[in-house]
């Protein structure tokens, strides 16, 4: 056993081994050993260069007289403490998966302990000099942070494997890194804000000053390019109206393919059953009140009419002892034409009443659980509806039994569970206590600042207090997306585990932002700095998945658009649109030019993926990937970008699909209702 241990140290000494200069003094007590591999047999050379206090730019050089064969180069950078606390943008659970450069939106390693943090993050603008894929890697049990080159595969949804077959070129090959470091009880607390500020000041601002993400900083004609491809170009396929109740009622489908475009010569195919969502994702109330906004601002009461007929849609979905479904649908069938089969709706005679499918039990709506989530996300946009742009005490009245129904739930930790079983109404024992509690945490304070009724707020304070004490410490950011959406990876046995080789739960990014939000909210009740210290703490966090530069290997406009979560690959997600007003809103209270700048970011990002010449490079890669798209689809956006983990310039990368609720609708309901907020000079001038 010994003499094994020994070969292994004596091979890993001769793979690992430079030409140092001496650590910086500054950082002996933070890091133990910069270890960087041969390229061949050529050594590298690492040098430091102190940018503050608590920041040094370190440099690892290997010179080659010829290109080398080599499946990987790596520089392996050892704390000299054991980090209790750890963070990276992606998971890598066996020793063969890597963070390739395609999930690069704000790259930083991060280690923790009681006493101290380091940050390690890579130096971008050399990624743009050099044309091999970078990689990072964290392996805590051998308290390794890892940076270096090497390809990648795509495996599972979405995790990436080493994959081999590299050469690296003669001359100069040069890796570079930021080392933050710091034994501040502030920065113990909240490891995030260091590393967010620098990256943003560095690469984000010059970026931002420039006009970037989007070629105009008005966003004013992406919405209405918006409104005329939902309710004029494809309004036949976009728009679904009925009767309810006796009443005329209607929404935009929940999603649209390209096989639906007025262009398109061939066959209708719908990608999903034909459906509207009022979800904690898709959520057609909420895009309706962007609707609404805008139609009252551009006096259009066609639109508006639109807008009421989805609220009077979301009002006659009805209530079991105050719970409601998320989804109205139609049956659906399988066509044949010409000897092929395509999928298509019966109509909305067929019609009927279900729940998200997206869920730990079930794809068939009709027979998936309550969730909510969904339920408090729905009611609280009713909230915001009643506040903001009409008093039809419908809405209040709705939320009200919701609310009344809800806090019945709690458990003596604090929690609200996450699923109810469809008959009897009881709580089911996937995430009974998670962070999609702060969903409900926001809509209770809204709740209470309506009604005025104690037992809300009391309600909200102790699930606060429970997502407080267990959620963020440990980073547990579990919710309905991180399993069971598209990224199902790990559903069957990581959920309420963390991943031991790297220290850290699968998180989604919905339950840092719900949280972020739901602090805020308190703080702004209360007035308890304690929640605004932890929001801004969260907030921080949920910035790290938000992009500061421009990649080489990005195709379409990137800054301030957001990745999904570290088992997943997407850019410029349009989640965003919904971070935004509330990134402004910390802005606002701590006096931070850096959120303002990211909030605006975020919300120019979200219009980044539309199908319009006024994104030229986005439009290019429409063309590329859809040669039949013309005028009539202005405004067709997909969702995100890179969805499947890889990209390039000629269309790949690009979908086929636009969810308005989750897309162009959901990026104009955020701009309109910051706009009245805001005033559209700032939103424009900023």
């Amino acid at each position: 056993m010994i003499r094994s241990a020994a070969i292994v140290f004596f091979l890993l000494g001769s793979l690992f081994a430079c030409s140092a200069a001496v650590t910086p003094k500054a950082l002996n007590t933070y890091i133990k050993q910069v270890a960087a591999a041969k390229a061949g047999d050529a050594e590298a050379t690492v040098s430091y260069r102190k940018v503050s206090a608590n920041m040094f730019h370190v440099s690892v050089t290997w010179e080659l007289k010829a290109p080398v064969p080599q499946d990987d180069l790596l520089v392996r950078i050892i704390p000299a403490f054991s980090p209790s606390f750890n963070w990276a943008p992606h998971l890598t659970p066996g020793n063969n998966h890597i963070i390739p450069q395609h999930v690069f939106r704000a790259p930083a390693l991060i280690a923790a302990g009681k006493k101290k943090m380091i940050s390690v993050i890579p130096d971008l603008d050399l990624i743009r000099k050099n044309g091999l894929p970078w990689l990072m890697d964290m392996n805590v049990p051998a308290n390794e942070l890892v940076l270096g080159l090497g390809k990648s595969k795509v495996t599972d949804h979405i995790l990436y494997e080493r994959q081999g077959g590299m050469i690296i070129p003669e001359g100069k090959n040069e890796i570079g890194f930021y080392v933050i470091v710091s034994g501040k009880s502030e920065d113990i607390q909240n490891p995030f804000q260091r590393a967010t500020a620098f990256m943003w000041n560095k690469w984000a601002t010059p970026l931002y000053q420039s006009g970037e993400p989007l070629h105009q900083t008005d966003m004013e004609p992406y919405v209405k390019q918006t409104y005329n491809w939902a309710f004029k170009n494809w309004k036949s396929a976009v728009w679904q109206e009925f009767e309810l109740n006796g009443k005329t009622v209607g929404a935009p489908v929940f999603i649209v393919n390209t096989t639906q475009s007025p262009n398109y010569k061939g066959q209708v195919n719908e990608r999903e059953f034909r459906s509207i969502w009022n979800q904690a994702w898709f959520n057609s109330l909420r895009s309706a009140q962007g609707l609404y906004r805008y139609a009252v601002r551009t006096k259009n009461d066609t639109l508006k009419q639109f807008a009421i007929k989805t609220k009077e849609l979301a009002l006659a979905f009805p209530q079991q002892e105050g719970f409601f479904k998320s989804v109205i649908a139609t049956e659906m069938e399988e066509v044949e034409i010409d000897g092929r089969r395509y999928h298509r709706s019966k109509g909305w005679n067929t019609k009927y009443f279900g729940n998200s499918n997206r869920n730990p039990l079930t794809w068939d709506p009709r027979k998936s659980p309550y969730h909510i989530a969904d339920m408090s996300f729905t009611a609280y946009w009713m909230l915001v509806w009643y506040n903001e742009l009409e008093k039809d005490k419908r809405l209040l009245d709705y939320a009200k039994r919701y609310a009344d129904a809800l806090i019945r739930l709690q458990d003596s930790d604090g929690f609200f569970p996450a699923w109810l079983n469809l008959d009897n109404l009881k709580p089911m024992p996937s995430l009974k206590q998670s962070p999609e509690t702060s969903v409900s945490v926001t809509f209770l304070l809204k709740m209470y600042q309506a009604t005025r009724e104690q037992r809300y707020l009391q309600s909200a304070q102790k699930a606060m207090k429970a997502v407080m004490g267990k959620i963020i410490p440990e980073g547990q950011w579990e919710d309905f997306e991180t399993y069971w959406s598209c990224s199902r990876v790990g559903s069957d046995n990581w959920v309420g585990k963390k991943i031991a080789r790297n220290n850290m739960f699968k998180q989604n990014s919905f339950s840092v932002y719900w949280t972020a939000e739901a602090l805020l909210e308190m703080y702004k009740i209360t007035g308890s700095k304690n929640y605004l210290k932890w929001g801004q703490r969260t907030l921080d966090e949920l910035l790290m998945y938000q992009a500061v530069w421009q990649p080489p290997f990005i195709a379409v406009r990137s800054l301030g658009g957001f990745g999904v979560m570290n088992a997943d690959a997407e850019w410029n997600d349009s989640r965003q649109s919904l971070f935004a007003g509330l990134i402004l809103e910390y802005g606002e209270i701590l006096k931070k030019k850096e959120y303002l700048q990211r909030g605006l970011a975020a919300l120019r990002a979200s219009f980044t993926m539309m199908y319009t010449p006024l994104n030229p490079q986005t439009m290019k890669q429409w063309q590329a990937r859809w040669p039949f798209f013309g005028e009539k689809d202005y405004g067709f956006m997909m969702e995100n970008y890179g969805h499947d983990g890889v990209t390039n310039d000629d269309g790949l990368g690009i979908g086929e699909f636009t969810i308005y609720d989750w897309g162009n609708g959901a990026a104009a309901e955020a701009y309109n209702r910051l706009y009245d907020k805001y005033g559209g000079k700032f939103l424009a001038d900023n």
